[in-house]
């Protein structure tokens, strides 16, 4: 198959003026490379698209693929990450990973909670502040956690996200909205263990490959997997393969991550985050449905080293999950 790689650069958008952190989702060369490299030796011919609007004019001047491998996260709006999908869609196109409807929900925590929620699957309680409302009364108990309610990579994540004093809320928001100019989602500060479970496959073929726990150093910021935390990772961080058939709570993230997964119309792969409440129950958190796939510094490459999964594997899979929706599609049409 010719497949096209669609990706944002972080160092194109750096030499841009583009800060550190606005581009902190963005692929490096390395991840590009070792995407392309590992397509060809899988028999494919891969062709660097590049992002969205590299991708138009392309398309404008009559290129076309057997099927995208889409890792572009987009720049501008809440469905930045929906901009790929749906232009492959308008040519009809084939793309890996998720469409222009999961993209834009997932990327907004509360939307994606309020889905989560209406299927029965755990989830915490949750109020989304904007910048003309105050919250007023707040349903539940202080601490809370407040964070962007569209950005990734931990953007807006940090010890300040704890707020313990609820005459202190509004304001912490307030400042957080002027900052990354959107909403803010409040939860309940959840103090217990964090998660991250791979996932690979769609619908009822996904599967749950294993559950990363994400540890802080003492010399990390306290009590947050902040954006901080995550971009220091190798020296704040450390990882810790859960197994579900040693660790009850493990088994029950799992359970929880795959049915939302499900419910939420996730395709091929990517990672459920969950933290666990005061009593130790696992909670869901967000959605990747864009998962990094840095051979080294990415999650789900890591859970799937400490898996015996290769990354080679790992792409054959994803590539795999998409390939069968062309032979659905084909099979579909026939007379």
């Amino acid at each position: 198959m010719l497949i096209g790689l669609t990706y944002d650069l972080r160092s194109e958008y750096l030499a841009m003026g583009y800060s550190e952190e606005e581009t902190a989702e963005f692929d490096r060369e390395e991840t590009v490379a070792a995407l392309s490299e590992t397509l060809v030796s899988l028999g494919h011919e891969t062709d660097r698209i590049g992002n969205a609007r590299n991708l138009t004019k392309r398309l404008a001047a009559g290129d076309r693929w057997d099927l995208v491998f889409n890792i572009a996260e987009g720049l501008f709006g809440i469905g930045r990450e929906a901009q790929v999908p749906a232009i492959l869609d308008l040519y009809e196109i084939a793309y890996t990973f998720s469409d222009p409807l999961v993209m834009s929900l997932t990327l907004h925590k509360a939307m994606t909670k309020r889905v989560i929620r209406d299927n029965g699957i755990p989830t915490s309680d949750f109020l989304l502040v904007s910048g003309e409302m105050n919250p007023g009364k707040i349903p539940f108990s202080p601490p809370y956690f407040i964070k962007p309610v569209a950005e990734g990579t931990g953007k807006g994540v940090s010890p300040a996200s704890i707020v313990r004093n609820p005459e202190e809320l509004y304001a912490a928001c307030r400042k957080m909205i002027a900052t990354y100019h959107q909403a803010v989602i409040v939860e309940p500060f959840l103090p217990g263990r964090e998660f991250t479970v791979a996932i690979i496959g769609t619908g009822s073929a996904a599967t749950a490959l294993g559950t990363m726990e994400v540890l802080l150093l003492e010399n990390a910021e306290a009590e947050v997997y902040s954006y901080i935390n995550k971009e220091k990772s190798e020296e704040r961080v450390t990882y810790r393969m859960g197994r579900a058939e040693d660790d009850p709570t493990v088994k029950e993230a799992e359970a929880v991550a795959l049915a939302a997964w499900r419910a939420l119309g996730c395709r091929d792969g990517g990672r459920v985050d969950l933290r666990c409440d005061a009593t130790g129950r696992p909670l869901f958190m967000e959605v990747n449905p864009l998962a990094g796939l840095h051979p080294e510094h990415s999650d789900l490459p890591i859970i799937c080293s400490y898996l015996g999964i290769s990354y080679r594997s790992l792409i054959e899979r994803i590539l795999s999950s998409a390939i069968s929706r062309i032979y659905t599609a084909e099979s579909e049409n026939r007379p």
